[in-house]
């Protein structure tokens, strides 16, 4: 433990830590100061005995230690400390000892123990005695049977039995007796078993009596997800728990499992009972036939497993001791004198094996609806026998405990008793019991019963007709409070009643108890004969009205191991069907519990859990029966217990309000109070203002530690008296008793003392003396911070929520001030929770550390900052709409006239003090606590050297709460000033203007500033808000002063002061989004003031400072003017184009600028940037359509408010339009899809768009025709030339006009049938022309008819010769003349890439403006990147970074520029962000386009290569725009020095390098062109190349069946070339006549790789590297040098083309011939291609023989 420094000089050990000891309460009683050098910082008592944890780990033990008389002289007593040595080494952090044992937990949580060890209390088997202490293994097996050991956090010890909470909160026991909680009857238990009852609690403390346990739960916060449903399988033996049986007019639904393996969590509960008397008549059975299933009249028995009460015949018993109905163990436990009767039919199976239902709730009450289940058997066959039977149950001293006792929640589980159905026909054979329930069953069996509704359908709608259905409608419809006699937040499943709840059992047999689970209300039974299907079922997932609250038995978490509802119950599938629409929510005046979400501080929202022996009532469930497992105290459930203790046979709770609970064995007056039944907790009674704060529990006495008048800490004991004497028994010693607790007269002379413990007769305390006042200090922050908590926790109670359950409320203060009143009350709660939470923690830390590392409120200022401001502002927002004025009323009408209540909360001395102020003061109490923060952390710090960082953390502390004082006091007195205000305000704008969160700031009433320019009669009054600045206008002579008043808000309000050089006045301009205008102030002050206050009063708008946030930053400076440019959000009123469109965004001096969204009233919506008021840039548009129900969806670019620029325009009709637009219209080149393929008209248009039309070339792809028209258009028409292809194999090329084939056109066939003539309409041939034949035949003449049906023909008939040479043959058809021309296709698309580089027109503009274009563009990109990086691959990355350096380009271009061109070029290409790179993107877009598909006709090859070529040219041509200096097409780039030296030296490489140095266009950019088109265009070749390819292709296949000898002699390869050895497969072999694919066939593989290329030059030179293959073999064969000659060549050649198997080689050869550089055609790359060209033909020819 650190402690404080001051002066340089540390506290003396011998003033902190010390313990003292005593027995009793007289006068006489002096304290023995136990002596120790060191601090004590925790002690433990024992029967007789005692053990010290001092500082630094170590362990004293004290008193008599008889398990060590063999290591000490007898008598084994000793007052001085005994260090126990068996620690030594280990740090250990709590003690703890029961009657004669003891236990240690250390550091890493290991736990030791030493002691008497009968009973195995020490948990090591073998030894009755530990002498030392000795480790104990606390060990888990994990899902995978390894074990874990379990750290362990606490220990705490009884007489045979000791419990040890874990570091996860979960609870592990070991010893003899009921009170370990385990599901056995096998004592000792030596080994730590974990407490499964208690499993997935979140356990805070465990407490040992002598022969009971308690533990203190932290219960679950609500969840915000939705209940998952639980699990449809037992735990245990996997089986389902639910069965479903489908009869015939009706489905039964059971969960009526029996786990085999043993008993699962939650199975063992307890039922309510009010006599805890033996077995009662009501355990009988009810049966009306033999063959009949036995049904359950719902005794109050507790069924421990359910076999024990009723077993299925042949099922083994669980591992469980027998247990009596009553709730008592057998022999083998600790038992009362109860005998154990087995109900007679126990053995029979039943319907209810596995736990109570609800209508065992309060079980020792036969049920009303009992008496309908047979009048035959039923032992009280009338209702007033039922009733003269409750009547003298309830009798049992209720008068006496109605008024000592606080009314008792009954068990919310009995929501509703239903009747039941008795069948009409005697001769039935079997009845159903139907049960209306409400249990935790969960969604497990709601899902199931969905289920058998659907599958059962309607053959079950009967049996819910007779349901009432307002029962179905409360489901819907719950009211919104609970009846009166049932507690808020009872417990969904309660433990034991006293006789006092029996008292309202009567209610709740009528049906009409609403769970507070649910607030199901179920109207009275109308008749016995009515169905009903089970809506319990229908109501699992209802919220607790308050969840924190909750106190919850044993198991009734939602699983259907812990399940009321037991009963086989029958399901209506339509009452289902009908109850299946979700709850109507209704809100809850009340506001909600406040979450605990601050995880650092310590929960409020607790239970306290019992179990062990209950003779003496110790258990406080109400009875004196014992426990076996562990079960919620209800009667404690929202006291917000924080600390528990356990005497030997009483058991104490000490609240959050430092109230203390008590209850159990009373006979020396330990409980505090001598009230009586004693079996429940009842308050400890103590003078008013005393809060107790520690307890400490011994065998017959209490002590309590609590704060007085003064803040230095006082005991109080209550309990036994004890002699002095120390030869005498216990009994013999005892003297008298103590009526309530009595204060120690000597606990002022102890110091301050800061923990209490109790054991055997002794009291032990731990207390400091003040040392330069810190403890001191410390102590007065806990107990004001306590004093505090009960302060507001009375006001919450005695004012707050009688104050919001009042009838009248919303009428009396109008609905506004509800709301607001609900918002104050619930931050009031949320303030007084904090306070709470942290008074909890300051005792913590007393009891423990004592030094301020653990302070909550220094490490979580925020929180209570926050809290605070919060609180503040919703005071400040009810005061301002005169809330407190309009609550005095229903407060007298609550109160009284006089309101004493409220005085007397407030502590006014002034009776005359108006109620409204009153309240205010009542509510501002919080906000006066704070001050004490800041003055008490102060007080600490003043305790530290000040260059100590403890004195620094605390000196920030108080500063930050100090700054939040004086903030809340301006925040109190801007509210006081605009209440003022608001009194005074005239005209009738007040309800209007007038809001919660609006304060004035200043307003010129006084007329100090008036509107220029404004009428001679008008009036003007400005009024700056914190939120707006408001003009109101009127004219003199109306009464109605000021008629019209115009409000402006302040984040979008700008101001700045008219220089008065211009002018004598003293003006201020007002900019507005709408409006400007000038202020006139009387006097240069005056504008001053009014242009300062404007600006601060924006700056806090926009900062948010003028709503409830607040920063505690030190130093801030507030800057003196707003910005210019902000964002703000803004609805237009004026402005015809915005008008009521809301604008969210940036803005600059009153005009959108920068990033922002409009939303229209019309749902039209714009998101993007804007400039100067108008969309400009890149932005998003949507345009819902009524008529389609679909919206139109633009994004793209913008310019002054105006569609231009590239984008993409998605219509509602489901066309696609992507592309350029200009002032609103498609303009330029674009893209229209209409339809899709399944659509009625699907299309594709690609092309030149003008002002919204087709104009220019395009083409279009009709879908649905199966056409393709590539042409010119004109107002979206076809005009000019143009193809059309279609999918069936016809070609047309000529005029259109008017949409329409018109003029002069060519059409060919599938077949080659050509016309050649005048068209009229599409495909509608209309006079003169050539009709030609396949087979030359042709007639010329006029022709009439439509292409494909018959055709009119007048002319000749011409057969030509065949003798003719193809000269002469004149009709030779050159197809491309009537198309359009390469050079006039996709203009708009370079247009717009010159228009990227800043050229208005084609090839003209300035160079240097398109490199700063090109640089805009790609750092615009990258920027726009950069805020989304998962747009762009890491490559695009690194080529944007490379293309920011410009190849040079000035001067003479040399090899190397000429090279750094050609990479640029490349990369430039490789990114779309690139201007060229988009060309070339949008250029293979519409190529692709254009032959892909129905465009894929072979008729269109020679436009395809020709458009290629065209695409080079125009590309080339901008190329030379940005590098001028580049050579023309074919010219020479100037060789460098060491250049010329290469190609000197006459190397191979040079010389093949030599044609590089030629500038032309296909060498720079068909390597980026061509493989992107390379698909489309192939596959032209090879349709262009297919018959002549099947000619080639099967002479390559019959040759190649030929060995390689064979076939190179055929091929006339001379001898000397054949290849004597081969390698294959890396084994060098011989050749001989068989083998095959051998020879040449390195060569082979090189030739195939023509296929893997694209571009003419790279396919050059792989047939170079073939050639040079051969070469190399054939030098190899002849070691010596040679030289071809083609004769000698091209043989084996023919041989390695023919083994490559080229399937497409035709194809490959005319690519290459179109496309080839012309530079090298007539070098060696040319002579090598006319070699292979030559094969393809020699093979096609090659005559085998």
């Amino acid at each position: 433990m650190e402690k404080p420094k001051s002066s340089g000089e540390e506290e003396g050990s011998g003033e902190r830590g010390l313990l003292h000891t005593w027995k009793g309460y007289s006068c006489s009683v002096t304290p023995e100061k136990v002596l120790h050098s060191r601090p004590v910082l925790l002690a433990a008592l024992g029967n007789r005995h005692g053990v010290l944890l001092v500082e630094g780990g170590q362990v004293y033990s004290f008193g008599e230690l008889s398990w060590k008389q063999t290591q000490m002289p007898a008598p084994a007593a000793t007052s001085e400390p005994v260090l126990e040595a068996g620690l030594s080494g280990q740090r250990v952090v709590g003690v703890a000892a029961g009657g004669f044992h003891s236990g240690a937990v250390t550091e890493d949580g290991g736990v030791h123990m030493w002691g008497d060890n009968t009973h195995g209390q020490c948990g090591l088997s073998g030894l009755t005695t530990v002498p030392n202490p000795t480790p104990v293994a606390v060990v888990d097996q994990d899902s995978s049977g390894a074990a874990q050991v379990v750290k362990v956090v606490e220990l705490a010890c009884g007489e045979q039995h000791t419990l040890a909470l874990s570091a996860r909160h979960e609870v592990w026991a070991w010893g003899s007796g009921q009170q370990l909680g385990l599901p056995t009857n096998t004592f000792p238990v030596w080994k730590p078993q974990r407490v499964e009852h208690l499993a997935g609690k979140h356990v805070l403390q465990v407490a040992c009596g002598a022969f009971h346990s308690l533990a203190l739960v932290r219960c679950p916060a609500p969840s915000q997800e939705p209940r998952r449903p639980p699990p449809d399988k037992c735990g245990q033996c996997n089986q389902m728990l639910y069965t479903m049986t489908d009869k015939e007019d009706h489905v039964i639904i059971s969960d009526n499992h029996y786990c085999p393996l043993g008993v699962e969590v939650g199975e063992v509960r307890r039922s309510s009972e009010g006599n805890p008397g033996k077995g009662s008549t009501w355990q009988q059975k009810v049966k009306s036939s033999p063959s009949e299933p036995l049904l359950s009249t719902h005794s109050h028995s507790t069924p421990r497993p359910s076999s024990l009460s009723s077993m299925a015949p042949g099922s083994s018993p669980a591992p469980w001791p027998p247990l009596s109905h009553d709730r008592t163990a057998s022999s083998g436990l600790d038992s009362t004198d109860d005998a154990f009767e087995e109900p007679e039919e126990a053995a029979e199976p039943t319907l209810c094996d596995q736990g109570p239902s609800p209508l065992q709730a309060d079980s020792s009450i036969p049920q009303e609806g009992a008496v309908g289940m047979g009048a035959k058997n039923s032992p009280y066959p009338d209702e007033q026998a039922v009733k003269d039977y409750l009547k003298r149950l309830s009798d049992y001293k209720l008068s006496e405990q109605a008024a000592k006792s606080p009314p008792l929640p009954l068990r919310s589980q009995t929501d509703t008793i239903a009747d039941v159905f008795t069948p009409d026909d005697p001769t039935t054979t079997t009845s159903i019991v139907t049960v209306a329930t409400v249990s935790p069953v969960g969604s497990a069996l709601n899902s199931l019963v969905a289920s058998c509704a659907s599958v059962v359908g309607e053959r079950v709608a009967s049996t819910c007709e007779a349901l009432s259905f307002r029962k179905v409608m409360s489901y819907y419809y719950p009211s919104s409070s609970s009846p009166s006699g049932l507690a808020v937040g009872a417990p969904p499943d309660g433990g034991r009643e006293g006789p006092v709840a029996l008292a309202h059992l009567e209610d709740s047999l009528q049906g009409k108890k609403s769970s507070s689970l649910g607030d199901i209300r179920e109207e009275e039974a109308e008749g016995l004969s009515r169905r009903l299907s089970l809506p319990g079922l229908l109501s699992q997932d209802i919220s607790p009205a308050e969840p924190d609250a909750s106190v919850v038995t044993m198991g009734a978490n939602p699983s259907p191991q812990s399940s009321d509802c037991d009963e086989s119950s029958t399901v209506s599938p339509r009452l289902l069907r009908r109850c299946s629409r979700s709850r109507v929510k209704v809100a809850p005046l009340t506001p909600p519990v406040v979450a605990e979400g601050d995880s650092l501080l310590p929960s409020l929202q607790t239970e306290v859990w019992s179990w062990g022996r209950g003779q003496e009532g110790q258990l406080g469930h109400g009875d004196l029966q014992s426990g076996l497992q562990p079960l919620c105290i209800k009667w404690l459930s929202s006291k917000e217990v924080v600390r528990i203790a356990a005497g030997a046979h009483h058991s104490l709770a000490l609240t959050a309000q430092s109230q203390v609970f008590s209850w159990g064995s009373n006979s020396s007056g330990q409980l505090g109070h001598m009230e009586s039944p004693s079996t429940i907790p009842r308050l400890a009674k103590l003078s008013e203002g005393i809060r107790v704060w520690d307890v400490g529990a011994g065998q017959q006495h209490t002590l309590l530690l609590a704060d007085g008048d003064c803040f230095q800490p006082i005991l109080y004991y209550s309990g036994q008296q004890v002699r002095e004497g120390s030869g005498q028994t216990p009994q013999e010693a005892s003297g008298g008793y103590t009526q309530q607790p009595v204060l120690l007269p000597f606990c002022m002379n102890l110091g301050y003392v800061s923990s209490v413990f109790a054991g055997g007769q002794a009291c032990a305390a731990v207390a400091d003396k003040n040392v330069m006042g810190f403890i001191a200090s410390l102590h007065e922050l806990a107990a004001a911070e306590r004093k505090c908590y009960c302060k507001l926790t009375g006001v919450k109670i005695q004012v707050l929520q009688p104050l919001l359950k009042a009838d009248n409320l919303s009428s009396s203060i109008g609905l506004t001030s509800t709301g607001l009143l609900q918002t104050l009350i619930g931050r009031f709660n949320r303030v007084c929770q904090l306070t709470g939470q942290n008074s909890v923690s300051l005792t913590t830390l007393l009891r423990h550390s004592r030094d301020i590392k653990g302070l909550v409120i220094l490490d979580n200022t925020q929180v209570f900052i926050d809290a605070y401001t919060e609180y503040s502002a919703a005071v400040g927002n009810f005061l301002v709409m005169g809330g407190f004025q309009a609550l005095a009323k229903p407060c007298q009408d609550l109160f009284g006239k006089g309101c004493e209540t409220v005085q007397r909360l407030v502590e006014s001395l002034d009776e005359s003090a108006p109620l409204p102020d009153l309240l205010f003061s009542l509510l501002h109490l919080p906000i006066k606590h704070l001050q004490e923060y800041g003055r008490l952390i102060l007080k600490l710090a003043t305790c530290y050297e000040v260059s100590s960082p403890d004195y620094q953390k605390l000196q920030d502390g108080c500063s930050k709460f100090e700054s939040l004082v004086l903030h809340l006091k301006r925040k109190k007195k801007e509210a006081d000033y605009t209440l003022h205000f608001w009194k005074s305000f005239p005209g009738k704008m007040t309800d209007s203007l007038r809001k919660p969160s609006r304060r004035l700031v200043c307003e010129s009433s006084n007329k100090a500033l008036t509107l220029q320019n404004s009428g001679r009669f008008s009036v003007n009054w400005f009024m700056l808000f914190n939120d707006a600045l408001v003009h109101a206008q009127g004219m003199v002579p109306y009464k109605s002063l000021f008629s019209t008043h115009h409000v402006f808000p302040l984040t979008t309000l700008w101001v700045e002061p008219i220089s008065e050089e211009t002018t004598d006045q003293h003006g201020l301009k007002v900019i507005t989004p709408e409006e400007t205008f000038t202020l006139l102030a009387s006097a240069p002050m005056e504008k001053a003031k009014w242009l300062r206050s404007i600006n601060k009063a924006v700056e806090q708008a926009l900062s948010g400072a003028g709503s409830e946030a607040v920063t505690m930053a030190s130093g801030a400076v507030p800057r003196a003017d707003p910005p210019i440019s902000r964002t703000a959000s803004y609805t237009f009123y004026k402005d015809s184009r915005l008008k009521d469109a809301t604008y969210e965004g940036r803005w600059l001096a009153g005009k959108p600028h920068g990033r922002g969204m409009v939303r229209w009233p019309d749902s039209r919506v714009y998101t993007g940037t804007f400039k100067n008021g108008l969309e400009d840039g890149v932005g998003e548009y949507i345009v819902p359509t009524k008529s389609l129900n679909k919206s139109d969806h633009y994004q793209g670019n913008w310019k002054e408010g105006k569609m231009h620029g590239f984008g993409t325009y998605r219509y509602a009709t489901g066309e696609v339009y992507e592309g350029c637009f200009q002032d609103n219209m498609r303009h330029g080149h674009g893209m229209l899809r209409s339809g899709k393929l399944n659509s009625s008209s699907p299309s594709v248009f690609i092309g030149q768009w003008l002002n919204d039309r087709k104009c220019g070339y395009g083409v279009f792809d009709d879908i649905t025709r199966g056409e393709k028209y590539m042409g010119m258009w004109q107002e979206d028409q076809r005009q000019g030339n143009g193809v059309i292809v279609t999918q069936f194999g016809l070609y047309y090329e000529g005029a259109f006009s008017n949409n329409k084939m018109m003029g002069t056109g060519v059409l060919l066939s599938e077949d080659d049938t050509t016309f050649e003539g005048e068209f009229s309409e599409d495909w509608t041939l209309s006079g003169k022309g050539t009709l030609t034949m396949p087979n030359g035949d042709y007639i010329e003449g006029s022709f009439s008819g439509v292409w494909g049906t018959g055709l009119k023909i007048s002319g000749s008939y011409y057969k030509p010769n065949i003798y003719d040479s193809d000269k002469d043959k004149s009709h030779t058809l050159k197809l491309g003349r009537l198309a359009v021309a390469s050079e006039e296709k996709w203009l708009a698309v370079f247009e717009e890439c010159w228009r990227r580089l800043g050229s208005e027109s084609v090839g003209q503009g300035d160079t240097s403006r398109a490199w700063d274009n090109i640089a805009i563009a790609l750092t615009t990109n990258r920027q726009k990147h950069r805020d989304s990086p998962e747009l762009l691959t890491r490559s695009h990355h690194k080529t944007l970074e490379s293309l920011e350096i410009i190849p040079q380009h000035v001067g003479p271009v040399t090899m190397e520029t000429y090279d750094s061109i050609r990479c640029y070029l490349i990369k430039a290409c490789d990114t779309p962000l690139h201007p060229l790179g988009r060309l070339l993107e949008t250029l293979v877009a519409v190529y692709r386009m254009t032959y892909v598909g129905v465009g894929a006709n072979r008729r269109l090859l020679h436009q395809a290569v020709n458009e290629i070529k065209s695409y080079l040219n125009r590309i080339f041509q901008i190329v030379r725009f940005l590098f001028p200096d580049l050579p023309e097409e074919g010219g020479l780039v100037p060789e460098t020095a060491d250049a010329q030296k290469e190609t000197d030296s006459s190397s191979s490489d040079a010389q093949l390098d030599a044609p590089r140095r030629v500038v032309s266009s296909c060498a720079l950019l068909l390597p980026v062109l061509l493989p992107r088109l390379y698909p489309p265009l192939f596959t032209l070749y090879a349709l262009e190349k297919e018959k002549e390819e099947d000619v080639y292709w099967e002479c390559v296949l019959r040759l190649n069946k030929q060995p390689d000898l064979a076939l190179l002699a055929f091929l006339g390869v001379q001898l000397k070339f054949w290849p004597v050895s081969a390698t294959v497969h890396g084994d060098k072999q011989q050749v001989v006549t068989s083998t095959k694919d051998a020879c040449f066939a390195s060569a082979v593989e090189t030739l195939q790789q023509i296929s893997t290329t694209f571009t003419p030059s790279d396919k050059l030179h792989v047939i170079q590297l073939t050639f040079e293959e051969i070469t190399r073999e054939v030098l190899a064969l002849l070691n010596e040098d040679f030289l071809w000659s083609m004769d000698d060549l091209f043989p084996v050649f023919l041989y390695v083309v023919l083994r490559a198997r080229i399937r497409n080689l035709g194809s490959e050869v005319n690519l290459i011939e179109d496309l080839m550089d012309p530079c090298v055609q007539h070098g060696e790359h040319g002579i090598m291609f006319t070699t292979l060209k030559a094969s393809y033909y020699q093979i096609q020819h090659e005559k085998i023989t």
